[in-house]
């Protein structure tokens, strides 16, 4: 298996340049034997890149910057899911390859393995837990079928007593929603009441003010008329 890390020789991003020699220098500190191809200055790797990369993984511009990872034909990831691996020291199984001895790295394929017997174990759980359950329900029905007949004539009684007590409620709150309701109409009629005695003293406030008015328009042509006369 080969490690294929597309580059770019010439690229002027310092970005691009720091990243790719993050990359290709971590591999030579593993001992990871990989293959550099340059993009910038073949046309076939750089097509070739663009090509394989999974659409989900092109950025929006569908255009995928380097560097990239493969092995052999399969897509491994770029810079950012690299620098996780390293991270999560899982470099190896990033990469597609075994962890040399003594390394710390987990295989894969044991990885793989715990997860499976992990599931395995808690699908028994659950049988288990199932089985337990439909257990006790069918110990719970049959207690029922035995209580029901013992209790038959009690839950009547309650059942009559407790419909008694909900019509006597009933009525109660109805009564109650009907003096509400007279109340209500009662302030409604006093508010009618109050707002046509303050309508009938505004009109006459009004109709004594016109009044003093005219009285007062009246005086002044009168003196007036006298002034003229003399």
């Amino acid at each position: 298996m080969v490690i294929k890390v597309f580059l770019a020789s010439s690229s002027g991003s310092t970005a691009i340049k720091k990243k790719q020699q993050d990359v290709v220098g971590f591999l030579e500190a593993l001992r990871v034997e990989y293959d550099p191809l340059d993009i910038a200055c073949n046309e076939e790797n750089r097509m070739w890149m663009r090509q394989n990369v999974p659409e989900e993984k092109k950025p929006a511009n569908g255009i995928p910057l380097p560097p990239q990872i493969f092995n052999e034909e399969s897509y491994c990831g770029d810079y950012e899911t690299f620098f996780d691996a390293k991270e999560d020291n899982s470099v190896f199984a990033f990469l597609g390859l075994p962890p040399p001895p003594g390394s710390k790295e987990v295989p894969l394929e044991e990885c793989n393995g715990d997860v499976h017997d992990e599931e395995e174990q808690a699908a028994e759980e659950e049988e288990v837990e199932g089985e337990v359950a439909e257990g006790e329900n069918a110990d719970d029905e049959a207690m029922e079928e035995e209580t029901e007949g013992d209790e038959a004539p009690a839950d009547e009684e309650e059942q009559e007593e407790a419909v008694e007590e909900t019509d006597e409620l009933t009525e109660v709150t109805e009564a109650h929603a009907e003096e509400e309701e007279q109340e209500e109409a009662d302030d409604d009629r006093e508010e009618e009441d109050l707002q046509s005695e303050e309508e009938e003293e505004l009109l006459q406030l009004e109709e004594e003010e016109e009044a003093e008015v005219q009285e007062e328009e009246e005086g002044d042509l009168e003196e007036t008329q006298e002034e003229e006369a003399e």
